[in-house]
């Protein structure tokens, strides 16, 4: 067509570079977002971009363009020639993100429990056990995005992309500040063994069993979110 462009080799390995850069950008903002959730980052504590690039070991660039998303998500304050505030929240903000979850989640395990093929099971059972090895390094912010990219894999088989974008949206406001003592106390495994308990359920199609098992799941959690057991 007229007035455009051909393709050059010069810009193909333009694009790649692009996309290798937004591929980082997204790793370093999903582990930075899990390190807020689990309190690896404390809230109310300002972190430079220099800090952190070395913490995560990348460079500064992914990290600022990481934390510009998760300023958009109001999990991080932007301080001018500072770095990066993170968020605090108060019992009363995890209380509502609580009752919202429990709308929003245990109706929506219920609803996919008949539209997961056979076949995706295998994969949703790695998924899981990612969780539990994570838990067994005591990778805190391995655990907290395996336990996201799960969860969201499993409801994703609703087909409703706006649900996941809630659901995703609800996890990030959440503050896991109870899990660093589960380490120490070695119940962090049993916590995330849940994750297969709650797949039996799907897999032999107890909609209603695992619902009620997804309501006690985020209660639990609560828990953890104020940093109990």
């Amino acid at each position: 067509m007229d007035g455009e462009r051909p393709v050059t080799e010069k810009s193909t390995t333009h694009l790649r570079t692009v996309g290798k850069r937004e591929i980082l950008r997204d790793r370093v903002r999903n582990a930075l977002r899990a390190a807020i959730i689990s309190g690896e980052l404390t809230p109310g504590t300002v972190y430079s971009a220099p800090t952190l690039a070395a913490k995560f070991g990348v460079s500064s660039t992914p990290v600022r363009e990481a934390m510009i998303d998760l300023v958009k998500e109001e999990l991080v304050v932007a301080q001018p020639n500072k770095g990066f505030l993170i968020t605090e929240v108060s019992e009363q903000d995890l209380d509502e993100v609580t009752a919202v979850r429990l709308l929003v989640e245990p109706p929506s395990v219920r609803a996919v429990v008949p539209l997961v093929p056979a076949e995706a099971f295998p994969a949703l059972r790695e998924l899981a056990q990612r969780i539990v090895e994570a838990a067994e390094k005591g990778d805190l912010i391995g655990y907290v995005e395996a336990d996201r990219v799960f969860h969201l894999a499993l409801l994703a088989h609703g087909g409703n992309r706006r649900l996941l974008d809630v659901v995703s949206s609800l996890r990030a406001q959440t503050r896991l500040l109870g899990l660093a003592p589960l380490v120490s106390k070695g119940t962090l495994v049993e916590s995330a063994a849940e994750h297969h308990q709650l797949l039996d359920f799907v897999e032999s199609r107890n909609a209603e069993a695992a619902e009620l098992f997804m309501h006690r799941h985020i209660g639990h959690v609560r828990g953890i979110w104020a940093g109990g057991t």
